[in-house]
């Protein structure tokens, strides 16, 4: 039994910053066939919460929310101050309100510190429980207002704490909560692991979101990433969750050399998901084919996955 994976984008591929200016989008990327848009908020991100949700519900769009906007330094669940991870606590729990509020079906990213925070030291000892001690109350109160928690390994030029899926799964069997789940990004485990397909298999079920793109964030196919390794570890565990495109739109002002990206790798969003998206459902329907053959099933039709998402 195969499962149809979601789509989705993410918003930063047409804006910089989400405000009520910006519903047009959802309708766009509705119109490319997408299930899911992900939202980045913060302290400089103010928009109309429940216009933005009802919009996107008319749509049939899921939305995720992660905190890409303004999170002051201080707010880590992993600092040694105790003082700073209570404040990290309590931003991230007024986010998961705005997120109740828009309706999100899940709050992602590397929320067990800050990234762009990596410490070239020895970890403390203490350091992986006292995350663990925050996540578990986030992850609880998130659970409390319908909001999934995914937390996203990054690369170690962008933490120290949660480079590869083994460490991800140290850290939430620590935190011991069921609302705990992971999000695989492609761009920043490949200075990160060697085996794609054991990197997805170590999370199993716990795998609730993928962020894909290039080794250069540009769009998926020509690069090192090894997709089919990836779809094929996808279709064997079953996996119908979410894929969602993730970059910087290069064409914004200084948006994307302030996110450090210094290519012009999206300098046009809606070509980034068609061209993103067309290669990834052939790639599914490729792999879900094979699979069929082998198990002495008929393959499907070419564009059944397209179907399936429109």
């Amino acid at each position: 039994m195969y499962n149809h994976m979601k789509y989705g984008a993410h918003s930063y591929l047409f804006t910089d910053r989400w405000t009520d200016a910006q519903l047009h989008i959802l309708d766009l990327c509705r119109g490319l066939g997408l299930q899911m848009v992900e939202l980045s908020l913060g302290d400089d991100v103010r928009f109309d919460l429940r216009k933005t949700g009802d919009h996107a519900r008319s749509l049939g769009l899921d939305l995720f929310i992660g905190p890409g906007g303004a999170w002051p330094l201080e707010c880590d669940l992993s600092d040694d101050d105790p003082l700073n991870r209570r404040r990290g606590l309590d931003w991230h729990r007024r986010i998961v309100d705005q997120a109740a509020e828009l309706g999100a079906v899940c709050y992602a990213g590397a929320l067990y510190g800050h990234p762009g925070v990596a410490r070239r030291r020895r970890p403390p000892v203490d350091e992986y429980p006292r995350t663990a001690e925050g996540l578990h109350s986030l992850a609880d109160y998130a659970a409390q207002h319908n909001i999934v928690i995914a937390l996203e390994p990054m690369s170690h030029f962008r933490t120290h704490l949660v480079n590869t899926p083994e460490q991800l799964i140290r850290l939430m069997d620590l935190a011991d909560h069921q609302n705990l789940h992971a999000l695989l990004d492609t761009y920043h485990i490949v200075t990160e692991v060697r085996d794609y397909r054991a990197a997805i298999r170590t999370l199993g079920p716990r795998l609730f979101g993928i962020h894909a793109c290039e080794n250069d964030r540009g769009a998926p196919g020509g690069g090192i990433v090894p997709w089919r390794a990836v779809f094929e570890a996808l279709v064997e565990m079953g996996y119908g969750g979410y894929i969602a495109l993730e970059t910087y739109n290069s064409t914004i002002g200084d948006f994307a050399f302030e996110r450090g990206m210094f290519h012009n790798v999206c300098p046009d969003g809606e070509e980034f998901v068609r061209r993103g998206i067309g290669f990834l459902t052939e790639m599914e329907q490729l792999v879900k084919d094979s699979s069929r053959r082998t198990s002495g099933h008929p393959p499907s039709r070419p564009d059944a996955a397209r179907d399936s998402s429109a």
